[in-house]
């Protein structure tokens, strides 16, 4: 494994702005960065429509971040690398159903239970697709069942209201 340069401006995006190497569960740290920064970015758009083009360029830019950084390390998928995590919780950002603390919560907790249990077929495309596409789609899909567990959550807590 070749050396980390955070002086790198592609390393330190795929490291998270370093959060990615906190130990231990760099990913669970890239999913709080993530948060941290979509919360402040929210805060100052309240758009979703900015949330997703902000999840489509920093997809696609993600595709290059993470297999130039996964190339330079010489390792695919490298643990510390969690711009994919980043970019997972600004798409659910873009399609949260309430914008609040309760819901803030609830957005990290599904999206790492999906992102970490990989329920088919994330697991499975995580395994068949390589490179930075391979990385960065797992997460995609691990907050698009976040958003629909999250939609449920939403008309159960509302239910009440209706009746």
């Amino acid at each position: 494994m070749k050396p980390i340069n955070l002086k790198n401006p592609i390393h330190f995006l795929a490291f998270g702005f370093g959060s990615g190497l906190i130990k231990p569960a760099p990913g669970t740290w890239g999913s709080i960065a993530g948060m941290i920064l979509a919360i402040l970015l929210w805060n100052l758009t309240a758009s979703p429509v900015f949330f997703i083009g902000l999840s489509i360029i920093s997809f696609i830019a993600g595709c290059y971040i993470c297999e130039k950084t996964s190339q330079d390390l010489g390792v695919h998928d490298d643990g510390r690398i969690v711009w994919d995590e980043i970019v997972g919780i600004f798409l659910i950002f873009a399609f949260l159903p309430q914008h609040d603390t309760l819901f803030y919560i609830l957005t990290f907790i599904t999206f790492r239970i999906f992102d970490i249990l990989k329920p088919f077929p994330i697991g499975f495309i995580d395994k068949k697709l390589k490179g930075g596409l391979g990385i960065m789609v797992d997460d995609i899909l691990a907050s698009v069942y976040a958003i629909i567990v999250l939609y449920f959550l939403y008309f159960g807590l509302h239910l009440a209201d209706l009746i």
